[in-house]
């Protein structure tokens, strides 16, 4: 009961965190907001660290720093085949294959439930699909790389997972602080050498940046950034309740869980932007709801 309580609170406030990041990244870049999001997220866990404590160990600070590139590798493919599209076939793809790696590792590393917990998970990721999906019109078939992209972005949600869960359990916020730390190193080097790059080719072709009206692009970025630094804060509850529903119970079922955090962003825009939610997401909400239901008796 506690860890499918945990995995779909988690799952909705991992929703929340996307929904301030895509507010963030309409503002300033993705790569950016993703790394402002990190710092924030880094600079909570330091905070929190003396109150819920942690012991620092070669293991924890091992997976808990493999996790934050797995995290990293995972953010940048994620946004490269959004950007791509369609949306409404990579998003609950990318969903789906986060839910199935670390699911099928948990079942093989021993995870065992009653029949009626395997039918919930059968049931929980069609709700993943359901609850993931991004209606849009004209939408075209993907290409072989946007595919690619997507299931590697899945693969690699799946795989921090699967590698949080290796942390030891008196480890505390440890491998969560080691992870952001990793995660905002990386997407910091990253966000520095883009911006190298497109000051040089700017250079290089004796073109002035265009100029905005500085005032109104001013706001836009402050925004963009206290949008990201929310994402950070947000986030990490998030992974809290993650490391505390893995510790608790299953990984299979965390996993599967989890990969329903679109229900999170899909209901937050639908009461701040007053954005529509699909009869096809409706659907997916009630059989995740159903999914958690069977499984807190499996």
């Amino acid at each position: 009961m506690l860890t499918a309580v945990l995995g779909l609170t988690g799952a909705l406030i991992f929703g929340s965190a996307d929904f301030f990041g895509g507010l963030a990244a309409k503002r300033i870049s993705a790569l950016l907001a993703t790394a402002v999001a990190a710092f924030a997220g880094l600079v909570v866990l330091l905070l929190a660290l003396p109150v819920i404590g942690g012991t620092w160990s070669e293991s924890a600070i091992f997976w808990g720093g493999l996790s934050g590139v797995t995290g990293a590798l995972a953010i940048s493919l994620l946004y490269a085949c959004l950007a791509v599209g369609p949306m409404s076939i990579l998003s609950p793809l990318t969903a789906v294959v986060s839910a199935v790696v670390p699911m099928t590792f948990g079942l093989l590393q021993g995870d065992r439930f009653a029949p009626v917990g395997y039918w919930a998970l059968g049931l929980a990721l069609v709700a993943v699909v359901l609850v993931g999906f991004v209606p849009e019109k004209g939408a075209v078939r993907p290409s072989i790389t946007a595919l690619s992209m997507a299931v590697g972005s899945g693969a690699m949600i799946g795989a921090f997972m699967i590698l949080i869960a290796q942390t030891p359990d008196d480890s505390g916020l440890v491998p969560l602080v080691m992870n952001r730390a990793v995660n905002g190193t990386i997407m910091f080097v990253v966000v520095a050498l883009l911006a190298l790059v497109a000051r040089a080719r700017r250079t290089q072709k004796s073109v002035s940046p265009a100029l905005t009206h500085g005032s109104h692009r001013s706001a836009t970025v402050r925004t963009g950034i206290l949008l990201a630094l929310l994402c950070g804060a947000v986030d990490v509850v998030a992974n809290f309740l993650l490391l505390l529903g893995i510790r608790a119970g299953d990984l299979s079922v965390m996993s599967v869980l989890t990969a329903m955090y679109p229900a999170g962003t899909i209901l937050l825009a639908a009461v701040v932007l007053k954005e529509r939610i699909a009869p096809v997401q409706w659907a997916g909400l009630i059989l995740a709801l159903a999914a958690a239901g069977m499984l807190a008796i499996a």
